[in-house]
């Protein structure tokens, strides 16, 4: 698996949804539009790209986030390290580097690509849905973090073990499991097999 240095691109957060585009694609992941940010996410969903990143200290344990309250769509859930969606015409990468500092206010040391995954999940509480053509990222964040209260409410490094205890007594984001499971092969090369993942 090929690892590249990350460096992000400093810009406006993406935490509002008046004007803010999202990528539409068909199912082998083709651009074919763009669509607003909030209709894209309106039942029953457009398909469009999105990223997930998932960043890991030098011990092996996973960086998580809780979705800050205020955020429209999955507030207050604990998930993957960052995730969002590219500019159209911004490339998966560059985007995943982007918010990962927009949000917790590190760039990561390492970053390499993990595959894509599709899924289709419907968020009970809000009524939105997650079509998502999502590429994933795994990599490794060695800089302390400085969460946008905006967008994070809480971060915390867990081990595999403690990620399976959190599961399941706290709500995760309707999409976790799927990009993690889909992300596992790329995160066991990055981490080792001793680290559990």
């Amino acid at each position: 698996m090929p690892i590249t240095p990350a460096t992000a691109t400093h810009s406006a957060p993406e935490s509002g949804t008046d004007t803010i585009l999202l990528e539409l694609v068909d199912e082998e992941g083709r651009t074919t539009g763009t669509a607003e940010k909030l209709a894209a996410h309106q039942a029953p969903g457009q398909l469009h790209r999105a990223f997930s990143v998932f960043l890991f200290d030098e011990q092996g344990r996973l960086l998580l986030q809780q979705r800050a309250l205020g955020k429209y769509h999955s507030p207050g859930v604990w998930s993957n390290t960052c995730c969002g969606h590219p500019y159209p015409g911004e490339s998966p990468f560059a985007a995943a580097a982007r918010r990962t500092y927009e949000e917790l206010g590190v760039s990561p040391s390492l970053l390499a690509e993990a595959g894509t995954v599709r899924y289709n999940h419907p968020d009970p509480d809000s009524g939105l849905v997650e079509q998502e053509f999502n590429h994933l990222f795994v990599g490794m964040v060695q800089s302390t973090l400085r969460p946008d209260p905006d967008e994070v409410a809480q971060t915390v490094f867990v081990t595999a073990a403690e990620l399976a205890d959190r599961h399941s007594r706290d709500t995760f984001s309707a999409w976790f499991m799927t990009v993690l499971d889909a992300a596992r092969p790329a995160v066991r090369e990055l981490t080792g097999s001793a680290a559990g993942w």
